[in-house]
């Protein structure tokens, strides 16, 4: 695939992503409370944590200390994202001596039990909503990505911003394209080019 037909792909999948990313969100995880409310929790967390200064020691228990201190002893990165956190403290367990061993595997079923509390009766379990928020993580980035490219391209070269965006995210046929720009259709096609290897450029930033 060349580089041009990679941004077309991408483009033409942004909004089946946008609505993918709406119908995770109000996937129900039990007790009347949706993907999207957990995804935000989620995010307060992360914030409280980056906020939080103060030294562990004045928050934690003891035993929470001793797992606090095993997590960092054992783990090679301290990923976002439950389900990335949860396989982070399995794989370290398993490599770990025998009593920091059985701390990180508590530490994991603590980060279980959060899980399958949020999910309350939902039948997928806290396995299904952690995938769930793993992928809504990845289709945040992916739509991030597009936006990005697409407002730096619209800053340098507007009228090819305009022109992928009517072709491929909305979905417009080329000779529409070419009378809403002004254009005729040997323009049209040389612009189209242009424009998708400028976006590549800015993608690849």
């Amino acid at each position: 695939m060349n580089m041009e037909q990679d941004v077309v792909k991408q483009l033409k999948a942004y909004k089946r992503l946008v609505a993918r990313k709406k119908w995770i969100e109000k996937q129900p995880v039990g007790s009347g409370v949706t993907i999207s409310s957990v995804y935000e929790d989620d995010k307060l967390q992360e914030l409280h944590r980056e906020l939080r200064r103060m030294p562990s020691y004045m928050y934690l228990n003891k035993r929470e200390q001793q797992l606090e201190q095993a997590a960092h002893a054992h783990l090679t990165q301290h990923p976002v994202g439950t389900k990335a956190q949860l396989r982070e403290v399995k794989l370290a367990a398993g490599n770990a001596e025998p009593g920091d061993e059985k701390l990180l595997r508590e530490l994991a079923r603590k980060i279980e039990k959060v899980i399958e509390a949020r999910a309350g009766s939902a039948a997928e379990g806290y396995e299904g909503v952690i995938n769930r928020l793993s992928e809504l993580q990845d289709i945040e980035r992916q739509l991030q990505s597009i936006d990005q490219a697409m407002e730096a391209l619209q800053t340098c070269f507007p009228e090819y911003e305009r022109l992928l965006r009517l072709r491929y995210i909305e979905g417009r046929p080329a000779d529409f394209v070419a009378s809403e720009l002004g254009i005729v259709d040997r323009t049209f096609r040389r612009w189209r080019q242009k424009a998708s290897l400028e976006l590549v450029r800015f993608l690849s930033e």
